[in-house]
């Protein structure tokens, strides 16, 4: 589970929001800055897209071995971006070769609407590892005509035919992810985890034939493979070595045998044995035993993430997407923030849950702050800024889960500079006051909270199955939303003073309050289109939660809506009976999810979560006109160069920053290309 994006959103308003030497030569080459003391965060500017850098700090502090493991886990995750690029669609890697040949060998007018318009859609399509849209999943459109690009490929003797160029153009295949209600989800979902045939019944069909060894401990049917029809007979493509993607698992799996060579301990290093050997078989089961292992291994400087995990691109929840997070420990942060894992039971047995419905013994709860070393796949170029893993609720249960939060990349929001959107869309200056004093706190607790005790917390019926069976098509929102709603009742907590974490828990628990509803009934929506519905999971959630608790305190006036000259604001006038109603919204979230109640998260979802107020929308996109900045942000990787002896020793690891966002993504499409039987 990821905290994803929601702090870019809440930075909108308050600041914005290799192992042989040919391949290490390779590398270096490309363009490259060592970037100063006085470090800029930000790259550039396109569409609706801000592109930012980040930092690697305490990176000097590593030993030679650490750097080491950090190099080779990253060429690892580097080495299986593409394969996100095929689960997104089955197009889009013929589509990026073909765009980056053009923009690479067009000798013509570069000055031209058009050729700038090429340029934007191709950025468009790197960020969104494909050409649908990385957040609302909508078909990207080109602001250049199909003829124009023919001429392109005709001028730069490039390839692109049939429906990879055709839809482009058309109105094919218009979303990635379509979660709308009374839809066959998978059928309408251009995201190529499924054949172009297949359906919702044909995949609830075919995983009610897969049974668990262990009913108790049930396996992952479906994480890692596409379900496809071969002679109108369903059958799974795995992802493993020599079956689907194997050349770039091979990669993956070569570099991960290196990192193992200088894991930093006995478990870290059984850990990645047993990566590999999932990787090379494909079984769930030994996913389940890396999983137990990696969850245990809490010891050490650098911890990772690598595989098939998130499943927010699967309409109906079964397969997870390529993604790769590499992490360096952020010593004082960490300590600092320990005693939330430390106290995962004090936060559970006090949460408003309904008893049988609270763990009675949280285990295994571990929580860091680290610091990014490199990301890939789903992780980049748009990254979540908090994690917790595994997701197999049994394993959280009996073992337990890691928590991160990714320091370094909110330090990257932090300093990408102000907007000027708070000021608009504030109700008044208290509110200002505390969000420019407060509101970076309260947003790195609501991420530790969401990601530690969120969660981390609850439990399921006995005999209950997992959600993405009970709960389909929204049980990525019910648990974000849930999550979210754990880090809100306890912000508003005299318990987090008690903890060294604040010095005014009021404070920064009114401005975690404001922050949230400003966002959730307003400021996401310059995300959407007039008209659009709200589709992501976690701007869901958002909206979900906000609306419930709106209407459910009207009565009270808990949330006051505010109409000033022609302008819409939403003032909270009781932060104690809202944090009640967040409470009464956790206890049935979590009913829900404990009982697998479908009729009932339909009803919370589509009742709050999707529709939105018009008139409201259009107001927020009015108001938003007079801002330039873009509403979404992303990072270019540092890049790692491993200097080598005469002997071909990798000496030491230096960390160099890439000096544009076209220049690392075809660096990336040059050095870490590996599925050319996709293409």
């Amino acid at each position: 589970m990821r905290l994803k994006s929601i702090l870019s959103l809440i930075l909108i308003g308050s600041f914005l929001l290799a192992c042989n030497n040919d391949k290490a030569k390779k590398i270096s080459e490309n363009p490259v800055k060592e970037i100063p003391a006085s470090f800029n965060y930000n790259v550039e500017q396109f569409a609706d897209i801000k592109i930012l850098r980040y930092q690697i700090p305490g990176w000097e502090k590593l030993t030679l071995k650490e750097q080491k493991l950090v190099y080779y886990l990253t060429q690892a995750g580097l080495s299986g971006r593409d394969i996100m690029w095929d689960q997104n669609y089955r197009y889009n890697l013929k589509i990026r070769e073909a765009l980056e040949n053009v923009y690479t060998n067009f000798k013509g007018d570069k000055t031209s609407n058009n050729w700038k318009a090429f340029e934007v859609y191709l950025k468009r399509v790197w960020f969104s590892n494909g050409i649908h849209h990385h957040y609302s999943n909508d078909k990207l459109k080109p602001e250049f005509s199909s003829e124009y690009l023919k001429g392109l490929l005709a001028e730069t003797n490039t390839s692109l035919e049939g429906e990879a160029f055709d839809v482009i153009f058309n109105d094919e295949d218009a979303k990635k992810v379509n979660l709308a209600k009374g839809i066959d989800n998978v059928l309408l979902s251009a995201v190529n985890f499924y054949g172009v045939d297949v359906t919702n019944k044909d995949v609830e069909a075919f995983y009610k034939t897969k049974i668990s060894p262990d009913p108790e401990k049930p396996l992952s049917f479906g994480l890692n493979s596409q379900l496809v029809k071969v002679d109108g007979e369903l059958k799974e493509r795995v992802y493993k070595s020599g079956g689907l993607y194997g050349s770039a698992i091979d990669e993956i799996v070569k570099w991960l045998e290196l990192a193992k060579s200088v894991a930093e301990n006995k478990e870290q290093g059984e850990a990645l044995g047993l990566l590999i050997d999932y990787y090379n078989t494909g079984d769930l089961q030994t996913w389940d035993d890396y999983n137990v292992a990696w969850t245990a291994a809490t010891e050490g400087n650098i911890d990772y993430i690598n595989s098939f995990i998130e499943v927010y691109n699967d309409p109906v929840g079964y397969r997870g997407s390529y993604e790769s997070i590499i992490q360096v420990k952020d010593f004082d942060m960490s300590q600092k923030m320990a005693v939330l894992s430390e106290n995962a039971q004090w936060f559970e047995d006090n949460s408003p849950l309904m008893d049988e419905h609270k763990k009675k013994n949280v285990v295994g709860v571990t929580y860091k702050v680290v610091n990014v070393a490199g990301e890939a796949g789903d992780a980049s170029p748009s990254t979540p800024i908090g994690v917790n893993l595994p997701n197999a609720n049994w394993i959280r249960a009996a073992v337990g889960s890691k928590s991160v939060s990714l320091g370094n990349i909110t330090n990257a929001y932090n300093n990408a500079g102000s907007t000027g959107r708070l000021k608009e869309f504030v109700h008044d200056d208290e509110e200002l006051e505390l969000e420019e004093k407060h509101g970076q706190l309260a947003d790195k607790l609501h991420t530790a909270l969401h990601e530690v005790v969120g969660h981390a917390s609850g439990q399921l019926n006995p005999g209950v199955g997992e959600t993405k069976e009970t709960l389909k098509n929204y049980a990525s929102t019910l648990e974000e939303g849930r999550a979210d709603l754990v880090a809100l009742y306890y912000l508003y907590d005299t318990k987090l003073q008690e903890l060294g974490l604040v010095k005014d828990w009021e404070a920064v628990g009114k401005a975690a309050y404001d922050g949230y509803i400003r966002n959730g009934l307003m400021m996401q929506l310059i995300r959407l289109n007039l008209g659009d519905d709200v589709e992501e999971a976690h701007m869901r959630n958002r909206q979900w939660i906000s609306a419930w608790v709106f209407e459910k305190g009207q009565a009270d006036n808990v949330i006051e809506k505010v109409n000033r000259d022609g302008k819409t604001y939403f003032n909270i006038k009781d932060y104690v009976k809202l944090r009640e109603l967040f409470g009464q919204l956790l206890r049935e979230t979590q009913r829900i999810k404990s009982e697998g109640d479908f009729v009932a998260v339909e009803a919370l979802v589509e009742g709050y979560g999707v529709k939105v107020d018009q008139q409201i929308h259009a107001e927020v996109l009015e108001r938003n006109k007079q801002f330039k900045s873009a509403p979404y942000s992303g990072f270019v990787n540092p890049v790692l160069v491993a200097e080598k002896n005469e002997q071909g020793e990798i000496i030491s690891v230096k960390v160099t920053q890439p000096d544009t966002f076209p220049g690392q993504m075809l660096d990336y499409s040059t050095n870490y290309n590996f599925l050319p039987e996709v293409n």
